[in-house]
């Protein structure tokens, strides 16, 4: 049996890894792609998939929003996301599986397995793998870098922001200085603590860092940090940062 599924996920990056994982099954036959929880609430009223790759954390509708709005056709859930602090909420709502991102096809292989056990039938999730997930990424003390010949470990206590600037990806951290990563941006909001928080599509910031916030250009925000450093959001992001903050 092939299933009909659709990939809901805001990052393009993401949802280009997950596709090409996918495509390693025969039994998964992907209809659709969607970039927000509004543009996936319209997919599936107008497909009927037998199952759902969803992301929680997105635009104009978040996972769990987006589930409230479904019709009775419900199909199945596999929950991607970054953040494990949903990790509970998501078993609580029936999904047949809770993957945290960056998604590794090992870890893939027990959900598609997962899924022809059950055959959409009912939800199954390893409580058990769900927590060793949980509690490998809140283990995360430092991030490495290269210099030369060297190897620095950076402390994630000591980044005050993380910049992307055209291929490049640095490391701003508390003694001023500017560390070149291998990392991609999209990698490091996947690895990071929950006090890391995206705020434009070049820019992620410790939140524990933060001392001042400002209201920028056209609805913008303007973080200051503990360093100095002025950092902007975008307009997109706006509505979201002013909710997380109460402001």
């Amino acid at each position: 049996m092939n299933w009909k599924t659709i990939i809901i996920e805001d990052e393009q990056l993401a949802r280009q890894r997950l596709k090409r994982l996918l495509a390693n099954y025969a039994e998964v036959d992907l209809i659709a792609e969607a970039e927000n929880g509004q543009q996936g609430l319209e997919l599936i009223n107008a497909h009927q998939p037998d199952l759902i790759f969803l992301d929680i954390e997105m635009p104009l509708l978040n996972g769990f929003e987006m589930l409230t709005k479904l019709n009775k056709n419900h199909p199945k859930v596999v929950f991607t996301t970054a953040y494990d602090q949903y990790a509970i909420k998501a078993f609580e709502e029936g999904s047949i599986d809770y993957l945290l991102k960056p998604i590794e096809l090992e870890r893939l292989d027990k959900t598609i397995a997962k899924l022809k056990q059950t055959n959409l039938a009912k939800p199954v999730i390893d409580i058990n793998d769900l927590m060793l997930q949980m509690k490998g990424k809140a283990t995360l003390k430092t991030l490495t870098v290269k210099l030369g010949d060297r190897i620095l470990l950076i402390k994630i206590e000591d980044i005050i922001h993380v910049q992307a600037e055209d291929k490049y990806v640095f490391l701003h951290t508390a003694d001023g200085k500017k560390h070149l990563t291998d990392y991609t941006l999209t990698n490091l909001e996947n690895k990071l603590p929950e006090d890391f928080l995206r705020i434009h599509r070049s820019e992620m910031i410790n939140t524990s860092h933060i001392t001042e916030i400002r209201r920028g250009f056209n609805g913008a925000l303007i973080f200051v940090m503990s360093n100095g450093a002025k950092v902007n959001s975008s307009r997109a992001n706006s509505e979201s940062l002013r909710a997380r903050f109460d402001i």
